[in-house]
């Protein structure tokens, strides 16, 4: 079989300006053909809200009966609930068309995206906007703030930029390993069990890694690497006087590895022979 080979030269020669450009021209048709069906924004909008309400019950509930777990208290579990959820929001508002990419590439629709001249993961990626994760970020968003003030933590321009970019890089992870598992699609043909597999674990982002036995430690920090999502950046704002040097690396764990899953996909892009011979 032949593999695609992309105009490399030309991708090369769109700046980051021609980039922006196309995207929101692509975001803004994406969007047109969603409103079409307000019906179904609406219903699938509030349906994320209600998920997300119902984890927040959850943990009011296991609080009324547990003050603290493992020196965590409600509050500092609802600041990492929050920002969990804004974290792995882009995955789900930007990358969704990760979910798609198996059928795409086994139908042979995927051969269309191979010849045009931009660089393919942003031309795949851009085509679909997930709306209704705006719900889950606002909820997010939300009850962070609801638990910072509960806290008392301090308000100032340091925390917040510490906070902007520590959300921006622990976002990176979660959106690493959803594309990671999604590009597996290009070796394996049964690989949704995979991505779905991936894509379940984000729900332990949301706890702290020290209410787990070392071994689940050892794996959510080097190996399915959650803790990234939030438990270690939050510490920068939740316990500033006791960062561990995790923390700190937080932000390069996150370029790394979607740096890593990046060139996974591409690679496994560039292997791809469509569905002839």
């Amino acid at each position: 079989m032949k593999t695609i080979s992309l105009n490399e030269d030309t991708v090369k020669k769109h700046n980051l300006r021609f980039y922006f450009r196309i995207y929101f021209k692509i975001l803004a048709q994406d969007l047109k053909s969603k409103m079409s069906y307000r019906a179904d924004f609406i219903i699938s909008t509030i349906g994320m809200i209600c998920t997300n309400i119902s984890g927040f019950v959850g943990f009011w509930i296991l609080f009324r009966n547990f003050p603290t777990i493992n020196n965590w208290t409600y509050y500092e579990m609802l600041f990492l609930y929050g920002f969990s959820l804004i974290s792995v929001t882009p995955a789900q508002c930007f990358f969704d068309n990760n979910w798609s990419l198996r059928m795409n590439v086994y139908s042979g629709d995927f051969i269309k995206y191979c010849f045009r001249p931009i660089n393919l993961f942003f031309y795949y990626q851009s085509e679909v906007f997930d709306v209704k994760g705006l719900g889950q970020l606002a909820f997010g968003i939300g009850t962070l703030i609801y638990a910072w003030v509960k806290m008392g933590l301090a308000f100032t321009f340091l925390s917040i930029v510490k906070l902007l970019i520590f959300l921006i890089t622990a976002s990176l992870i979660m959106i690493a390993l959803q594309t990671a598992a999604a590009a597996t699609c290009f070796w394996i043909q049964n690989s949704f069990f995979v991505l779905d597999f991936v894509y379940r674990f984000k729900e332990y982002a949301k706890y702290p890694i020290t209410i787990f036995n070392p071994v689940f430690r050892f794996i959510f920090t080097f190996i399915m690497p959650i803790a990234f999502i939030a438990y270690y950046p939050s510490l920068v704002i939740l316990r500033p006087d006791e960062i561990p040097l995790l923390s700190w690396l937080s932000p390069f764990a996150g370029v790394f590895f979607f740096y890593l899953s990046y060139k996974l996909w591409m690679y496994g892009a560039s292997r791809y022979s469509g569905t002839g011979s």
